[in-house]
């Protein structure tokens, strides 16, 4: 490696209810140099980060910028009845699965025709969690597709417009968590993922989040029991809230050994003995 590049911000809780920097910087630090780089300071009291602009002057910066691009959010909560996961979607925009789902069925459509074995997976674990379902039926129209399936034992297509929320999202869940890892950002953001999931699904969903995690970098923020029982102690961030600050805690198993020997994590956080409790 040529050096480390690190970028470093501060934020601060601003009239209306906003968020303002007040602090921005990045520097490059050389592997063949002793020291580390002085910081490159991008000011202080803005609302949108700097390095969006400091990008198209400075290389470190460009490489930062990239770097972060790579850090993906993905939330698919929005399963309202004009979401976008709802609707029809340019067949050839499904490279990469947008942050919102709404080109689910142009995904799994690319997946099918050239990635097969994955999309297998997928329609595989689907059926385990949703019985009734027997396998997508993905055919573009006027350069569009729309999300469609079949149920076992009925000749009818289902389309998206009919699915409930949860079977949407545990779809969503299920393709995003089974791609090939290289199709997968370096850094992946879930937000409450097990949201109108069955528990079994949800259960299920925090062991591929897992096995993802073997791959790449997960971040989960859950309030679900049952997905806390998919990790080990080392792999949980207890947050609280100490007056107006968060406080993080990162679980130790050698701590939690003695109480791990008779209990789950799940129960151990419903016994409030790891924190995490309102």
């Amino acid at each position: 490696s040529a050096g480390v590049s690190d970028y470093s911000f501060r934020l601060y809780h601003a009239a209306e209810d906003t968020l303002i920097f007040v602090d921005e910087r990045y520097r490059f630090s050389r592997a063949d140099l002793a020291t580390t780089a002085s910081w490159t300071t991008l000011g202080a009291g803005h609302k949108d980060p700097l390095i969006l602009k400091a990008k198209d002057e400075n290389r470190t910066a460009r490489t930062i910028h990239a770097l972060l691009q790579r850090i993906v959010v993905y939330q698919f909560h929005n399963t309202s009845e004009h979401s976008r996961i709802r609707g029809k979607w340019p067949v050839d925009d499904g490279r990469w699965l947008k942050e919102d789902g709404a080109n689910l069925a142009a995904v799994l459509y690319r997946l099918n025709r050239n990635e097969r074995p994955y999309y297998n997976r997928i329609v595989h674990y689907v059926r385990l969690l949703a019985p009734f379902f027997s396998d997508f039926e993905l055919e573009p129209e006027y350069d569009s597709i729309l999300l469609r399936w079949r149920e076992l034992g009925s000749d009818e297509v289902f389309s998206a417009s009919q699915a409930s929320d949860g079977f949407l999202r545990l779809i969503a869940l299920v393709t995003l968590l089974l791609q090939p890892a290289a199709d997968l950002p370096d850094v992946l953001i879930l937000d409450e993922p097990e949201l109108g999931l069955h528990p079994t699904a949800n259960a299920a969903v925090g062991g591929l989040i897992a096995a993802a995690a073997t791959e790449i970098q997960v971040i989960v923020a859950t309030q679900s029991v049952l997905m806390v029982d998919c990790f080990d102690p080392e792999d949980i961030v207890v947050v609280e809230r100490q007056n107006r600050d968060s406080t993080f805690n990162r679980l130790d198993a050698s701590t939690l050994a003695t109480w791990l020997e008779s209990y789950s994590l799940s129960a151990l956080w419903e016994k409030n003995i790891i924190g995490g409790k309102p």
